[in-house]
């Protein structure tokens, strides 16, 4: 028995699963690695959370090295990132001396625990930087110095949204709209280079500014036409 109260696989049966591994989770364990990894965590911590999290017991770490292929120390090191980052957990075993290990279910849990402790720092800290840089640019009234004082403005403006959005994210509470409008303006604001013959993502053509274009007729009206010129009589 589990310490939370469920059966323990016992006898031929527990020898049974611990060094196999069905397929489909394999699979899934591989896919799970790959958006860890992508994500910046090593791939074997997804790896191993997906076989803990698809198992209906608790496993050992040496259960776990020989379903995943790795070695005592690899498992060993492993096991501590994902205890730190509160992805597993310890358990024990009734009749067991080794440690049993358990994953994380909740998976919201697991996503806003890294948001908040890497996301939103790394957010925070570029915040501090633009608002030094900017706090630090040498009066000017020179058209270079106004340039770079307005991007930098906009960037600092733009890490404060994204802060204010993330921190609603994890407060579970209601976005408001204002600040998600807002995200376009600062970073058209923020964007480097000239505003002029911007490309076009689809055909990669340089595309004239909308100040510069012809005025487009309204919807649901059509073009004016010009009066027709009287034919000349005999």
């Amino acid at each position: 028995m589990t310490s939370d109260g469920r059966d323990a696989p016992t006898g031929s049966a527990a020898a049974g699963r611990r060094g196999s591994i069905e397929p489909a989770v394999l699979k899934v364990a591989d896919a799970v690695g790959a958006l860890m990894e992508a994500w910046g965590f090593r791939r074997n911590m997804g790896r191993m959370w997906a076989v803990l999290y698809l198992d209906d017991h608790p496993l050992t770490a040496a259960d776990l090295g020989e379903r995943l292929g790795l070695s005592t120390g690899a498992v060993s090191m492993l096991l501590n990132e994902l205890i730190q980052w509160e992805i597993i957990k310890k358990t024990w075993v009734v009749g067991e001396r080794r440690e049993h290990f358990e994953a994380e279910t909740s998976i919201w849990k697991m996503v806003s625990r890294v948001f908040r402790e890497r996301e939103l720092r790394w957010i925070r800290t570029a915040h501090e930087a633009f608002a030094d840089a900017g706090a630090q640019l040498a009066a000017g009234d020179d058209e270079r110095h106004q340039l770079i004082a307005g991007r930098i403005a906009g960037l600092t403006q733009l890490a404060a949204v994204g802060a204010h959005l993330l921190e609603t994210m994890l407060e579970g509470e209601a976005i408001d709209s204002l600040p998600i409008k807002t995200v376009g303006e600062l970073a058209r604001a923020a964007r480097i280079g000239p505003p002029d013959k911007a490309g076009d993502p689809a055909t990669g053509e340089a595309t004239e500014p909308a100040d510069r274009r012809a005025p487009e007729p309204a919807h649901g009206d059509d073009p004016p036409v010009p009066p027709r010129k009287p034919r000349d009589t005999p």
